[in-house]
């Protein structure tokens, strides 16, 4: 049974992955994808929500995003929140639904994108090694016999370099869909 530092350690480590993931979700890629849009933030009954806590998001095709706010009366907040988000998109209110077409992605801004790719891959990796230092950590201060704190310090070791290979992995993945045209 592996021991209890190991357990918690790589479900850190998996989190940190999951996090990385979902935010290169929200990547565009020029492709429509509800993530794109659903954290951002809105004005609504005096209080900061996201659009995914007030509305419907689809994607109809590949070029557009629709929002279905639950009450009309959010229509123009949420426009509000799209724009004051800075994600290049410009929503239109088509009825009682918002529609987002996506505009085509020059060299430059798909560029920018990977850019901003390796960052959040960076920021992961950063969070897997520091949930391997706190464990190395918690190896020391638990003041187990030598070979047993060894043999824990090297499977730590291969958790972390598993995580961060899979945080690779999904980063050239998405650099190679951010620069296919």
């Amino acid at each position: 049974m592996p021991h209890p530092i190991l357990t918690d350690t790589t479900a850190k480590m998996k989190k940190a992955v999951e996090h990385t993931l979902h935010e290169f979700s929200g990547i565009h890629t020029g492709k429509a994808n509800p993530a794109m849009v659903e954290t951002v933030g809105v004005e609504a009954y005096g209080s900061h929500m996201r659009i995914k806590d007030c509305a419907a998001i689809s994607t109809p095709d590949a070029r557009m995003i629709v929002i279905q706010p639950w009450d009309k009366g959010l229509m123009q907040a949420i426009i509000k929140g799209i724009q004051t988000a800075n994600l290049g998109f410009n929503p239109n209110a088509d009825g009682a639904v918002i529609r987002i077409p996506l505009p085509d992605m020059s060299r430059e801004r798909r560029q920018e994108f990977v850019k901003v790719a390796q960052r959040l891959a960076e920021e992961g990796r950063i969070q897997v090694r520091n949930v391997r230092h706190d464990a190395l950590s918690a190896t020391k201060r638990a003041k187990l016999p030598e070979d047993e704190s060894k043999r824990l310090e090297k499977d730590i070791q291969t958790a972390t370099d598993k995580s961060i290979e899979e945080v690779n992995r999904h980063l050239t993945a998405k650099e190679k869909e951010l620069t296919t045209v």
